[in-house]
């Protein structure tokens, strides 16, 4: 994969960005903003879970098909 420095700027920028805006939502507290961001990631997880079930349950059902290219 070619190094691409200026897209490395931009997403480094981006993600800057980022965490200032997290941090400026949590009013300037730090550790607030990296228990919500905690919170945040383990429901994610935890939606991950339940659509990874949905998809096996229906998978063994048959109402998946495989890709047969």
């Amino acid at each position: 994969m070619p190094f691409h420095p200026q897209s490395e700027n931009t997403d480094e920028a981006g993600l800057e960005a980022a965490v200032d805006q997290a941090i400026q939502a949590c009013d300037g507290d730090v550790r607030a903003t990296i228990r919500a961001l905690i919170l945040a990631n383990n429901y994610l997880e935890n939606e991950v879970a339940e659509l990874m079930k949905a998809v096996s349950h229906a998978y063994a059902r048959g109402r998946f098909q495989t890709y047969s290219g």
